[in-house]
């Protein structure tokens, strides 16, 4: 039993000795324990990043099942703060709105913080969470570079805390239904999947310096980032595209989930091989300054391989819809996306299909829904021991690995020989873009 659990189980013990006492001694009601219990059994949470992401946690904060408080909103747009609160209103206490997520990871009282800023942020605000002693659910890609990810899974071995990635599908019913029965058998073999994205992303303002918009900390807004003059409009979502300073382009965005459930049904860790094939293909002159479009390849040892067709300004849905993976197995394929999944034989005849009886939305940005609901109450009920996190951070790095692998594939313009152990390029060019530069004081230390 790790330090925390046994904490856990010392206040739990102890609680209910204090409570039998109580009870027996001075006729304390059942309603009355019920609460002690549950004062002990919360959740005090902060939610750093409040953009479009928020309404993800609006639901499993708010249930009264859940047993969580909300302890904090932290931004450092005071626009985002202010709507923010405004969501979460309905709450019959007080929560705290904070600029400087620094004030919270000294607040002992919190627990967990669902860290949900821009991927620069994503391993160094995790790191310093798991060493202020709270437990961590950090949006996906988790990390800004292959060695954040490494960092980040060295960290959640070292501190004992909970990490979990927000790749909410592995919190799908249907996903969790189907890959169990493909690792099964129920195709055969499982040897290829293919994932892909289509979406219809317009054009892109051009970066030119400007003013920094009232309200936001711009200092703070780039914390581990090396500084540099504001331009128009990185702040609000078009940092993805405006370089390598603070994105992850498309495939940290949005090929993370899909290849994660590729991952997932073919059983696999890191590739030997990575091959890409990427160019800006639509507005060509506008503001967004990497590929647009992305033909990668995966191979693995054993022969299984993973492509990826990405297509951000491109609506035509290539595969009958606008995100989703195919999995291709001896015996059989099966199509799986956040709507349910699709059992045909080798013939090609449906066997079964599933519907998703979760909400949760295709391309559209930010909202949430039943798998997200569920994700985070995994989340929420593995920090208390009554379950198993779906999405660990260690074993879900090896799924942002691959967009990190394929992302440096498309920067060198050459394939990637990979060492299908450790996940490390063989490559020394690819090496030297291994990790990033920081601002001075910001490096995460583990």
């Amino acid at each position: 039993m790790n330090i925390e659990n046994s904490r856990r189980s010392f206040i739990k013990k102890s609680a209910l000795g204090a409570a039998g006492f109580t009870m027996a001694g001075m006729g304390m009601s059942s309603s009355s324990y019920a609460r002690i219990m549950g004062a002990n059994d919360r959740i005090n949470v902060a939610i750093v990043g409040l953009g479009r992401r928020l309404y993800a946690f609006n639901e499993p904060i708010s249930m009264k099942s859940s047993n969580v408080r909300l302890a904090y909103l932290c931004d450092v747009m005071k626009g985002q703060r202010d709507r923010a609160a405004n969501s979460f209103k309905h709450l019959d206490y007080k929560f705290k709105l904070e600029n400087d997520v620094r004030k919270i990871m000294n607040d002992k009282s919190v627990d967990a913080v669902i860290n949900a800023t821009p991927d620069h942020w994503h391993t160094p605000g995790a790191i310093m969470a798991v060493q202020a002693g709270k437990h961590v659910y950090v949006e996906k890609p988790g990390s800004h570079n292959a060695r954040e990810g490494e960092l980040l899974a060295t960290a959640y071995k070292k501190y004992g805390k909970v990490i979990q990635l927000g790749n909410q599908q592995r919190s799908s019913r249907e996903s969790i239904e189907i890959v169990k029965q493909i690792h099964n058998g129920i195709i055969g073999v499982p040897y290829k999947a293919v994932t892909f994205y289509s979406n219809n992303r317009g054009e892109t303002p051009i970066a030119t310096k400007a003013p920094v918009p009232d309200g936001l900390d711009w200092e703070l807004w780039q914390g581990p980032a090396p500084r540099q003059e504001y331009k128009y409009n990185t702040w609000d979502y078009h940092w993805h595209w405006y370089g390598w300073t603070y994105g992850t382009a498309e495939t940290g965005n949005n090929a993370i989930h899909e290849m994660d459930i590729a991952r997932w049904a073919l059983q696999v860790d890191h590739p030997e091989r990575v091959s890409v094939e990427a160019d800006k293909r639509h507005f060509i002159n506008d503001g967004w300054t990497m590929y647009d479009t992305m033909m990668a390849s995966f191979y693995y040892p054993g022969n299984k391989v993973i492509e990826w067709d990405g297509k951000s300004r491109n609506a035509y849905n290539t595969y009958g819809s606008d995100r989703g993976t195919v999995i291709f197995g001896s015996e059989g394929t099966v199509f799986v996306n956040r709507g349910g999944y699709k059992l045909y034989n080798r013939d090609g005849k449906l066997l079964r299909d599933s519907e998703s009886a979760d909400d949760e939305g295709g391309t559209a940005l930010g909202g949430g829904g039943g798998m997200s609901t569920n994700h985070v109450l995994n989340f929420f009920n593995t920090i208390r021991g009554k379950e198993e996190l779906r999405s660990p951070v260690d074993e879900m790095m090896k799924s942002t690995h691959m967009c990190h692998l394929a992302n440096l594939s498309y920067r060198l313009g050459k394939d990637l020989t990979i060492d299908p152990v450790t996940g490390r390029a063989k490559d020394n060019d690819a090496l030297k873009l291994w990790g990033r530069e920081y601002e001075p004081g910001w490096e995460p230390i583990i």
